[in-house]
């Protein structure tokens, strides 16, 4: 599941942050995925096995159409 994180990908977590909110937008990948509460805008990192564990969904890109 974490092969196809992208940056700027929307994700749900299993568990609510303090402030409320489920999501988080991704803002690094590499060995830690850098993530941003959409809450709060409070930004963590976790190592992508923790975050593996704590993730229940990657949430659907907003279709943009271009004319």
């Amino acid at each position: 599941m974490l092969t196809e994180l992208e940056l700027n990908d929307i994700i749900r977590m299993k568990k609510v942050h303090p402030c409320g909110s489920y999501e988080w937008v991704v803002t690094r990948l590499g060995a830690d995925i850098g993530l941003e509460c959409r809450g709060c805008k409070r930004k963590i990192m976790l190592t992508r096995r923790e975050l593996a564990r704590r993730l229940k969904l990657i949430l659907p890109k907003d279709k943009e159409d271009v004319n």
